[in-house]
């Protein structure tokens, strides 16, 4: 097998917790197209498993959470055209209905930012380095860096990594609003662990509906947005008295 179509992408389940690994760590966790598939088989494989709450994202072996696309893999595409209509690993990650996390170590440059981006939660070791390196390679990213980057930190900040193309640590990161928790080395995936068990304990629901009003929060007007909550209350009410239907009508058959 070439070396530019090895490494995998694989899910672990740990209770209510799926575990999204990207597994290729001799090459940095860096994805190939085979990979890019199987990221999107993972995300469906969580969102149909009923028994998964929360999803979690990390890289294997201890250098990195993932250092992007692998380049020369990208040589394999016969033309622009053929690029353009590539497999695109972000969509399936975005288009997760449960809450997902990224526990992020070392490298997250490029694609592997895009990854951390695309989650809704970022647990970040103190060590980790980041950048958005497409620039200096004569082209813009497409995975929605200046997507998220503007939304989450703001248009000049958002300019300032995808322009430079310059590492930045994880301590800028959470300086700018990048990274919900910042931890000591080591501690990222614990802590990713514990987070994501004690929302899982909460009724899905009810954290699917906060995911999706929230999401929705970042394109519809405010009272668009206000409608949309509405909705999911009334869908989390349903679904509680669907449940105390149920317990009824248990009863009554006994």
């Amino acid at each position: 097998m070439s070396e530019y179509t090895n490494g995998r992408v694989r899910v672990e389940l740990h209770e209510n917790v799926a575990e999204i690994v990207l597994d290729r760590p001799e090459k940095h966790n860096a994805l190939t197209p085979q990979m890019y598939r199987q990221i999107a088989d993972c995300c469906a494989e969580a969102n149909e498993t009923k028994d998964v709450h929360v999803v979690i994202f990390r890289g294997a072996g201890e250098k990195a959470f993932c250092a992007g696309s692998d380049i020369k893999a990208l040589e394999g595409y016969e033309d622009f055209w053929a690029w353009r209509n590539r497999f695109d690993y972000i969509p399936p990650i975005l288009a997760l209905r449960k809450p997902a996390i990224a526990a992020v170590k070392g490298w997250a440059l490029g694609g592997g930012l895009e990854v951390a981006l695309a989650c809704d939660l970022r647990v970040v070791a103190r060590s980790a380095e980041f950048s958005a390196p497409e620039v200096q390679l004569g082209w813009n990213g497409a995975g929605g860096a200046a997507q998220h980057l503007t939304r989450m930190c703001g248009y000049g900040q958002a300019m300032k990594i995808l322009l430079t193309g310059e590492r930045f640590s994880a301590e800028e990161a959470n300086r700018i609003g990048m990274v919900e928790y910042l931890v000591e080395p080591g501690e990222e995936l614990t802590k990713a662990r514990a987070l994501a068990q004690e929302i899982a304990a909460h009724a899905t629901v009810a954290t699917q509906a906060i995911k999706s009003a929230v999401r929705g929060a970042m394109d519809l007007t405010t009272e668009q947005g206000l409608r949309n909550e509405n909705e999911l209350m009334s869908l989390c009410f349903a679904k509680a008295e669907q449940a105390k239907l149920l317990a009824s009508a248990k009863r009554e058959s006994r």
